[in-house]
């Protein structure tokens, strides 16, 4: 019986999951940016129909992350997909702290009221960033696997 962790396979490429967490990096803090300054400028945000659009982008960041990772790595897509969407949402840790830091509207990072990050909050994007990005793998990683066998 083989051990499955000599495979190619199982081999995690962190350069591309890196590759792949930078691209959804990439989108994801322009839509901080366009939020904050969106909260700023608009009476009531949280009620308003922005908030929706800015949800779908960062969505999109997500999977980006995970079908630059599939792409690249089209022998093992769910785990490499999963890595780059959970690596765009951890990079993308600090650069939220920051804004906080920056804004301190009398809002805790972690507890109170109106957390600038929940615990529930942060575990779901967690969840939403490894599914979306491992679905975005899975379907790059298929079509990058038909392009090269024609």
């Amino acid at each position: 019986m083989t051990d499955p962790t000599s495979s190619a396979a199982a081999t995690i490429d962190w350069r591309v999951v890196l590759r792949g967490a930078c691209y959804g990096l990439a989108v994801i803090v322009p839509v901080t940016v366009l939020r904050v300054i969106l909260d700023r400028e608009v009476h009531d945000f949280d009620d308003s129909g922005w908030i929706y659009p800015l949800f779908v982008l960062i969505l999109v960041a997500y999977g980006l992350a995970g079908w630059v990772a599939g792409r690249a790595r089209p022998d093992a897509p769910l785990s490499h997909g999963a890595l780059a969407g959970l690596g765009a949402f951890v990079l993308w840790i600090p650069i939220r702290v920051i804004i906080w830091a920056v804004r301190e509207d009398g809002r805790a990072l972690f507890s109170g009221d109106d957390a600038a990050l929940s615990p529930g909050q942060v575990f779901g994007q967690l969840v939403i960033a490894s599914a979306i990005g491992m679905l975005a793998a899975v379907v790059a990683a298929r079509l990058e696997t038909r392009r090269r066998t024609a």
